[in-house]
Parts: structure tokens; sequence; C-alpha cells
């Protein structure tokens, strides 16, 4: 793994970024912490022929693959199968299990439709979300635009945090430097954007219920 977590840093553009996190996104395990923020790093020197939106963009076509794969595995093999496969050696290669699907479901389950989303902002769910979406026969157009929204949400948060540590620390010299660098905070910032996004969810969830009893009173 550490070879290609180094060839992948050794060679950012647009097409390995799209690879890798198609790779992070499906059931193999790749964190996303040595694609985006490198990538972003390196876009803010433009030298490198690279633009920082773009690497945004391809980044999320790429866990859009990824989430895809996922999903059209579990539609077309079944849940029996998909928790054969998670508890078989093949599975553990690629730290499956069983009860780490089950997790998955059951945040499914309960967050319904929108944990598509929700679940790109979640470590340990952003991989396998997309599972209990195949499973339930979710429709793929709900699907690919709470995919969309949720890994672009979470990519920009990792491309952002690769122009801070441009500004922040002129002293890293390579992409592996800053690849170490963003692992760092990355869980910590998807939790602050999870608990951010939660937050702005209830708020409007309660001003449409107190404009709906307005209106009925």
């Amino acid at each position: 793994m550490q070879e290609i977590i180094q060839f992948c840093l050794d060679n950012l553009n647009y097409w390995t970024v799209t690879l890798f996190m198609a790779v992070e996104s499906s059931f193999i395990p790749f964190p996303s912490e040595v694609v985006v923020p490198p990538a972003a790093w390196l876009a803010c020197n433009p030298d490198n022929g690279m633009n920082i939106v773009l690497v945004v963009i391809f980044a999320t076509i790429g866990a859009d693959i990824g989430a895809l794969v996922n999903y059209y595995l579990a539609l077309y093999l079944g849940r029996a199968v998909i928790y054969k496969l998670a508890d078989s050696k093949f599975g553990h290669l690629c730290l499956l299990s069983g009860e780490k699907i089950a997790h998955s479901e059951e945040y499914f389950r309960r967050h319904g439709v929108p944990s598509t989303f929700f679940g790109r902002l979640v470590p340990g769910v952003r991989q396998l979300i997309s599972i209990p979406a195949g499973l339930a026969r979710m429709d793929i157009r709900k699907f690919l635009l709470f995919t969309t929204l949720g890994a672009g949400l979470w990519n920009s948060v990792l491309a952002f945090l690769g122009y801070l540590i441009h500004l922040s620390a002129p002293e890293l010299k390579t992409a592996a430097d800053v690849a170490d660098k963003a692992s760092e905070y990355s869980h910590e910032i998807g939790y602050v954007i999870l608990a951010i996004v939660a937050v702005v969810i209830v708020y409007l969830v309660v001003k449409a219920y107190l404009k709906k009893r307005r209106k009925s009173a």
C-alpha cells in the first residue's frame, strides 16, 4: 500500500486524482487525505498547471465512480453475498467485515436517503454508505445527487485544507509532507462539518415547523 500511495503522490494530476478517489470511494481502503490536499497544495503553485477548483471537480467525479461500483455490486449481488464477501479473507484484506456493513446499513435505515449525503462526511461510513443504498435499491438519480453533493463538500474541505497548509506551512516541500499534515486534521474537520450541517438542518426544520404553526393559528 505504501508503494501505491507514493506513486499517487509522485504523479498527482487530474487523472490520478480521479483514479485514486474512485479507489478511495469503493471498497478498497485508500485515504483521501493523500490525494486531494496534496493536489490542492500543488495547485496553489501556478507552475504546476493545476487548478484547485478542477481538483475538487475531478476528485468528486472519482468519488462518484467508486460509489457507483459499490452501489451496483450491492444491487446485483444481494445482501447474503455482500456479507459473505465482507467476512471472507478478501474482505478482511479490504478492511471490511459483516459488522461494518451492518453498521452502514443501520446508518442508512436511521437517516434514510439523505444518509448518502451525510455519510460522505463520516469517517468509517464514507466508503460503505453506497452498499446499503444499493441493497435498498435506492433511486439512482437521488443516489448520484446526494453522493455528488456529499463528496463535493468533503473534497472542498480537503482542498481548502491543502490551501491552508500552503499558507501556514511554507516549510513543507513535498506532497508526502502535505499528506502527513492533512491526515492529522481531516477526521476532526469532517466531524465539524457534519455538526454544522446538522445544526443548519435542525434550524431549517424548526423554522418550517414554526411557520406552519403560525399559518394554522
